[in-house]
């Protein structure tokens, strides 16, 4: 499955999260952050948007410990190695973990689809395939 440069690089949401520091005390740190249809794109400076990080859908396991307090949403991004990133963001205009939730959904389904392609591919090249499939047919 070949994807065009638009298509890997598109935007899906952009705007500010809350991010947990790591740190002992675990302050609350203001993010910029930009999701795009193959990572979450995390920046400290608003307006130089240098110096990021940049967290691929791949790495993503889950969305988790979706909580909703007041005035913010909070919620976990789990990796696959296992490591918990919390963010929070304002409830009422911002809707961050179900657009991460979202992403994560449509990339793990275009891998799929890509990896079935692939391995139908490999089983139609492999000359000796086709005459077992066809052995097993009524």
């Amino acid at each position: 499955m070949k994807m065009s440069a638009s298509e890997i690089c598109q935007v899906l949401k952009e705007g500010e999260l809350e991010k947990r520091s790591d740190n002992l005390l675990q302050f609350w740190r203001r993010k910029t952050c930009v999701l795009t249809t193959d990572s979450l794109n995390i920046y400290a400076d608003t307006q130089k948007r240098s110096k990021g990080k940049e967290l691929k859908l791949q790495s993503i396991k889950k969305v988790d410990c979706v909580e909703r307090t007041g005035k913010f949403v909070y919620f976990t991004i789990v990796t696959t190695d296992n490591k918990e990133i919390d963010f929070r963001c304002s409830g009422e205009e911002n809707c961050w973990n179900a657009v991460i939730t979202m992403a994560l959904i449509d990339y793990q389904n275009r891998k799929a689809i890509e990896d079935f392609k692939t391995r139908q591919d490999t089983e139609s090249a492999s000359p000796g395939q086709q005459e077992r499939r066809m052995a097993r047919a009524p």
